[in-house]
């Protein structure tokens, strides 16, 4: 399994279970299962010719292709003996059409591959992260002033990312790296609404009219700005802790509308974007997405 882990698509086999068939093998027809046993008796493996007559489909091998199992094991989809079980439940889909055949050959680079629906990073060659953006980093790849970047914190990846969105300078927290350039449009695009969540320290303390003001919109010099969401995390004395959701990303959007309302920022942090969450990531860490999360992200933006 490669670092994207698990995907939680189904639970995985456990070693030695060999008489009781797994919660996805169960629903398998009996005739399933017995192709299933027949195959692992074999000993076969992807590399194999194995053809499954009694669930056919109309999607066409794709000559030189790659078994699919094997593809949704390389994605992070579970074991292969998982993928097969999920292949055999109808749970599947390449291009759309739902799949049924352990032997399919399919192009991982170019076609579409979907999981409960939710849409698997089959290419290899593409990367998904999360990055903690700390305090006092610009978000670019380079600057000519000598401060310090996204890629100061990447290493030696031999990936040529881009950053999703943007944050200022002074702001920290959740950033979203790809190589993926068309997910990256579309995350970035202010039509596909993707929210994203803020903590923000202001001054206290915080009226109890002040979510109700901010979710039915503030006047700002470009136009209105709505919050989706809005609560007050924590108050102590003049500061205040507060967590405020919108979907959109007009230049340091959150920090005019809070100035607009009284409460100017002195500390910002984003904390989800869409499904992805900052968790406990440290400052200047990344990690790789989850296939659940990239799923959830491509559902996001249509994709």
């Amino acid at each position: 399994m490669n670092a994207r882990g698990r995907s939680g698509f189904g639970k995985q086999s456990g070693p030695g279970n060999k008489q009781e068939p797994s919660p996805a093998e169960a629903q398998l027809s009996p005739e399933a299962r017995a192709r299933l046993r027949a195959l692992r008796s074999m000993g076969l493996d992807d590399d194999d010719e194995f053809g499954d007559e009694g669930d056919r489909d109309d999607l066409l091998d794709v000559p030189g292709g790659v078994r699919l199992q094997k593809v949704l094991a390389a994605a992070g989809v579970g074991s292969r003996r998982h993928c097969e079980e999920l292949i055999g439940a109808g749970r599947v889909e390449v291009d759309g059409q739902v799949v049924r055949r352990f032997g399919a050959r399919v192009d991982p680079e170019n076609q579409v591959i979907k999981v409960d629906g939710k849409r698997i990073p089959s290419r290899q060659d593409i990367a998904y992260l999360a990055f903690n953006k700390p305090r006092g980093v610009l978000t670019a790849m380079s600057d000519d002033r000598g401060r310090k970047t996204i890629v100061d914190f990447l290493g030696d990846r031999a990936e040529r990312l881009f950053h999703v969105g943007r944050l200022d300078y002074d702001t920290e927290g959740l950033m979203l790296l790809t190589n993926d350039g068309e997910l990256a449009h579309r995350l970035a695009h202010p039509s596909y609404e993707v929210a994203k969540t803020y903590w923000a320290e202001v001054p206290g303390p915080v009226p109890r009219d002040l979510g109700r003001r901010l979710q039915a919109g503030v006047e700002l010099e470009d136009g209105l700005a709505v919050a989706d969401k809005f609560r007050v995390l924590e108050q102590s004395g003049n500061r205040a802790m507060v967590e405020i959701t919108l979907h959109e990303g007009r230049k340091h959007i959150v920090r005019r509308m809070l100035a607009e309302v009284g409460h100017p920022v002195s500390r910002l942090l984003r904390t989800t974007v869409g499904p992805v969450k900052l968790g406990s990531l440290r400052p200047g860490a990344t990690r790789d997405l989850t296939v659940k999360e990239i799923g959830e992200l491509y559902a996001a933006v249509g994709l």
